[in-house]
């Protein structure tokens, strides 16, 4: 068996023992009721030790399980400490400690996809990695007119081992669905699938980079590095450096967690008018924090083309339910068919699930809290709470699917870096539909 079926195989294996675990948990509960302990204490007790076995396994893959981590990373915030602190753990080997392809595997890829004589085209390469990611791993380098590069080369075999690793965490979306509260993890799953399809080849994601660099080109507050060169398995951008936004979730000071949640607030929501594309892969691993200031923004492998913006719906949505308008949010609701036909809804309810939402706008500067995601999602998550009955009552039209992921994971960010952001300002500045 050669190496990359093999690999694919034990991850398959490590994928396919989660649903047993938890179900070993069940039943050992069941026994645990019985001898007379609390459903409360046992429920808990199985919940972590579900969680830890979830994050222990996912920090262990790349391919499509390890970018699911990435994706669920920026919901951590909404998880109770005791569940979150085993996940942190696991996604900072995630991203900082899978192990890098041999020297010969790297030279091999880069002659097929840049020709036999690709060492030519750099003054220098430095053959160790010095950042991996979920498909491929990223090399420092000088090209040969003197630019320092970056050079992310994919793993063979990794669309292989993306799809197998799909189609196992497909299998178990209701298990993800019990530790993330509030989150609907199975059609988070089938878009990511699609996003992640996309990303295999690095020609499209250098093209989505190209037009974002165009866009910010000069810009006071974010910077996106220039592409270089691309193929299909190997993309080489401009060099760049800063601090990165993990870094200052876990120890930046005050004024830089402030900045870095402003700058990464105007990013999503000025993108799409700018661009018309919505940076589609929010979490710490994709920003950074430059030492001018500027935000640094990498991999665009996933975006949401916008030709016309954000949708002036969402403006609209969010501006009367600020105002209190329940019986006009209800009316915008089923215009946009939100709201199922057929299903009674009435107007209060809708102002009542979505009011809190909007708690952000409703003053100049807001912080963002773990406290304050975490108190959201178990409002919504709560099946005695009315709220819950009226957000399951709602539907999300698909075009606004990816949207909303993109908002929850950048806010679920904001929330990371216990950030105090002009929110209100930034979008009436960009929201169409909000202002006006």
């Amino acid at each position: 068996m050669s190496e990359i079926p093999r690999k694919a195989v034990q991850r398959t294996a490590k994928l396919a023992s989660l649903p047993i675990g938890v179900a070993g948990r069940v039943v050992g509960g069941w026994g645990k009721r019985l001898a007379g302990r609390s459903s409360e204490d046992v429920n808990a007790e199985v919940s972590a030790k579900t969680a830890e076995q979830l994050f222990a396994v996912l920090g262990q893959l790349k391919g499509g399980a390890m970018k699911f981590g990435q994706a669920l990373s920026v919901f951590e915030a909404a998880v109770p400490d005791e569940l979150a602190a085993p996940y942190r753990e696991a996604l900072t080997k995630l991203q900082s400690a899978a192990p890098p392809m041999p020297e010969r595997t790297v030279h091999r890829v880069l002659a097929e996809q840049l020709g036999a004589s690709w060492g030519k085209r750099f003054a220098e390469f430095d053959d160790s990695p010095t950042a991996s990611a979920s498909i491929g791993q990223v090399h420092r380098a000088v090209w040969h007119d003197g630019r320092e590069v970056a050079v992310k080369v994919q793993y063979p075999g990794a669309d292989e081992a993306l799809r197998a690793d799909l189609r196992q965490l497909m299998r178990f979306s209701r298990l993800m669905q019990a530790i993330i509260p509030g989150a609907e993890v199975k059609p988070l799953l089938e878009e990511l699938r699609d996003r992640m399809v996309e990303e295999l080849d690095y020609r499209t994601e250098a093209d989505n980079q190209r037009v974002f660099a165009k866009a910010f080109e000069g810009d006071d507050e974010v910077l996106v590095p220039r592409v270089v060169a691309s193929s299909p398995k190997v993309m080489v951008s401009e060099w760049t450096e800063g601090t990165p936004l993990a870094r200052i979730i876990l120890e930046g000071e005050r004024e830089e967690r402030d900045l870095a949640g402003t700058l990464l607030s105007r990013f999503h929501f000025s993108a799409p008018s700018r661009s018309g594309l919505l940076h589609a892969d929010p979490h710490p691993g994709n920003f950074m924090l430059g030492a001018d200031g500027r935000l640094r923004v990498l991999d665009f492998g996933a975006v949401a083309r916008l030709p016309e913006g954000l949708p002036r719906t969402l403006g609209e949505l969010t501006r009367l339910a600020l105002e209190n308008r329940p019986e006009d949010l209800l009316g915008v609701l089923r215009r946009e068919h939100f709201v199922r036909p057929g299903t009674t809804l009435p107007g209060e309810e809708i102002q009542a699930f979505l009011g809190p939402f909007v708690e952000p706008l409703r003053e100049e500067v807001f912080h963002f809290t773990r406290t304050w995601l975490r108190g959201q999602a178990e409002r919504v998550a709560d099946l005695r709470n009315p709220d819950s009955q009226t957000g399951r009552s709602l539907n999300l039209p698909p075009q606004y699917l990816l949207i909303h992921r993109v908002t929850l994971g950048a806010t679920g960010i904001l929330c990371q870096l216990d950030a105090e952001v002009p929110a209100r300002a930034i979008v009436a500045r960009w929201q169409p539909g909000f202002a006006d």
